[in-house]
């Protein structure tokens, strides 16, 4: 399994960027994301930045790394590290909710036969 690891660019360098994260440093391609500014957040994929981030979703990424890391060495105290998801409805992509029955659509549907058919 691979993860993507956020990281900051700390100074391009042609083609590719020194980034940092958590006092680690590491020469990245950027080549799919282009030149970009110190202090930008990249998400790096063995050695590639895949897209640039805000700072909130790199956090919030840390994180979810963090969890998984703990879990890892069993831990169950996680709860902490996925704020933004404690006490929420999950959401559909807008692109996804018109494929999905709403509560009064499933309400008012015909039930399923479930029985045997005895047409052969």
């Amino acid at each position: 399994m691979c993860l993507g690891t956020p990281m900051q660019v700390v100074e391009m360098q042609g083609s590719h960027a020194l980034c940092e994260v958590n006092n680690t440093q590491e020469i990245v391609d950027m080549m799919l994301v282009g030149d970009q500014p110190k202090g930008t957040w990249i998400l790096n994929f063995l050695g590639a930045a895949r897209e640039t981030m805000t700072a909130e979703d790199a956090e919030q990424t840390i994180l979810a790394h963090n969890a998984v890391s703990d879990v890892m060495q069993g831990g169950d105290q996680i709860d902490h590290l996925f704020a933004d998801l404690i006490n929420r409805e999950p959401e559909l992509p807008d692109h996804l909710k018109g494929l999905v029955p709403t509560n009064a659509e499933l309400t008012n549907k015909a039930p399923i036969n479930t029985s045997p058919s005895k047409d052969k």
